[in-house]
C-alpha cells in the first residue's frame, strides 16, 4: 500500500497538485485550472474533475477563513457571493445539454481578452460605492453562471474583485469564499450523479498534503509581493491560465 504511494504516477498525480496549490497560494486561484489542465493529458476529464473536488473545495475553506478579514470581506461581497452560488446552480441544469468543451474555449477567450487589457491598457477605473453596489451582484452571476457551464469561476470573478481594488489579502479571501460556494455546489450535483466513487474519494484525500503543501510555498511568496506586483501577477497567471482553456477547449 505504501509503495503505491511513491510510483510515477502517484508522484506526477502529486506534483500537480503541488504546482496547483503553490499559484493559488501566490494569487487565490488557479488550482482547479491548472490541475485538470494537467491531469485531463492522463486520464478522462470527469475522473480529472473528480480526483480534483477535494483539494478544491478544501484549500477554497481554508482560503476563505484564513487571513483575518472574513468579515469585512464578507459583508463588502455579500451580494457577489450571494449570486455566485444561485448561478452556479441554475446553470448546472444546463451543463449536461450544452458543449462544455466550447464554452471553456470561449471563456478562454475572454478571458485572454481582459488579462491583456489589464496588462497592456490603462489600470481600469474602480467604480464607485454606489456602483458597485449594483454592479456586484450582477458580476457574481455572470461568474456562477460560467463556473456551472465551464467549471471556472475566473470570468468575470478575479478581474472584477481586481477592479474593486480589494487589498490582496481580502481579494484571496473573497475568491475563497466564492470559490467555496460554488464548488459545494458542483460537487453536490456530481456526487448525485455519481461521478465520484469511493476509489476517486480516496484519491482526492490523498493529495491533500501536496496541495496544502503548495498553497503554504505560495503564500509565502505572495506575503513577500508588493501590492502592485501582487496585481501584475494574477494578470500574468490568468492570462495563461485563458491561454491553456482556449486550447484545451477549442483545438
Amino acid at each position: 500500500m505504501v509503495d503505491s504511494l511513491f510510483t510515477p504516477a502517484a508522484l506526477l498525480v502529486a506534483g500537480i497538485f503541488i504546482l496547483g496549490g503553490f499559484v493559488k497560494g501566490v494569487v487565490g486561484f488557479g488550482l482547479p485550472t491548472i490541475t485538470l489542465g494537467l491531469l485531463a493529458l492522463t486520464r478522462p476529464l470527469p475522473e480529472a474533475m473528480a480526483l480534483a473536488v477535494g483539494p478544491t473545495l478544501a484549500t477554497n475553506i481554508w482560503q476563505a477563513l484564513a487571513g483575518g478579514q472574513f468579515r469585512a470581506t464578507f459583508l463588502r461581497l455579500r451580494g457577489f457571493l450571494l449570486l455566485s452560488a444561485l448561478g452556479t446552480l441554475g446553470a448546472t441544469g444546463l451543463l449536461a445539454r450544452s458543449d462544455a468543451r466550447l464554452l471553456s474555449g470561449l471563456l478562454g477567450l475572454l478571458v485572454v481578452a481582459s488579462a491583456l487589457l489589464a496588462l497592456l491598457g490603462p489600470r481600469w477605473p474602480q467604480p464607485s460605492p454606489p456602483r458597485e453596489r449594483w454592479l456586484s451582484p450582477v458580476m457574481g452571476l455572470l461568474s456562477g453562471i460560467a463556473n456551472g457551464l465551464t467549471g471556472s469561476y475566473m470570468m468575470p470573478a478575479a478581474p472584477w474583485l481586481s477592479a474593486i481594488r480589494l487589498p490582496p489579502d481580502q481579494f484571496v479571501q473573497g475568491f475563497g469564499l466564492g470559490a467555496t460556494l460554488v464548488t459545494a455546489a458542483l460537487a453536490f450535483g456530481m456526487a448525485g450523479q455519481g461521478m465520484i466513487t469511493a476509489q476517486l474519494g480516496l484519491g482526492g484525500l490523498a493529495v491533500l498534503a501536496p496541495t496544502f503543501l503548495g498553497l503554504w510555498l505560495g503564500r509565502l511568496v505572495r506575503a513577500a509581493l508588493a501590492e502592485k506586483w501582487f496585481r501584475q501577477a494574477v494578470q500574468a497567471f490568468l492570462l495563461l491560465i485563458g491561454l491553456q482553456l482556449v486550447i484545451r477547449g477549442l483545438f
